[in-house]
């Protein structure tokens, strides 16, 4: 019971949440981002441009971070740098996509985020690739 109320914690405490963290918000935005890709030709040409770059360049960057980053962050590899993409990402469907939008529609986006950014500062966590190498 005194583990329950206890503000203290230990590695594994924080390693085996960080690897759900990881698997969860890794997995579900690869879901999202893996028909974009299997369909990037027939979306290629109307992908929003928000920083106009190009909806081709857009549309290759969203699924850079939606997939390959995805795939890196749910390994536990370069998850710090992996991160930064997908907080970047998040941070323009936040506030440039849908900057004028009422807050339940991206209130996805903003726990994405902040998954994310947990991530980015707590880090992978023992159970990863990164822990391995280092």
């Amino acid at each position: 019971m005194r583990k329950l109320f206890s503000a203290g914690h230990t590695n594994g405490a924080v390693s085996f949440p960080m690897l759900l963290m990881r698997l969860v918000f890794g997995g579900l935005i690869l879901l999202h981002g893996w028909p974009k890709l299997l369909g990037f030709a027939s979306k290629k040409n109307t992908f929003p441009d928000p920083f106009h770059v190009g909806h081709a360049v857009s549309l290759g960057m969203v699924v850079f971070a939606e997939v390959a980053c995805a795939i890196f962050l749910m390994m536990g590899l370069l998850t710090r740098l992996a991160s930064v993409p997908l907080i970047i990402c998040m941070s323009v469907v936040i506030f440039v996509v849908h900057a004028h939008e009422p807050i339940d529609k991206i209130e996805l986006p903003l726990m994405y985020l902040a998954a994310y950014l947990t991530i980015l500062f707590v880090g992978p966590g023992k159970v990863s690739i990164d822990n391995l190498i280092a």
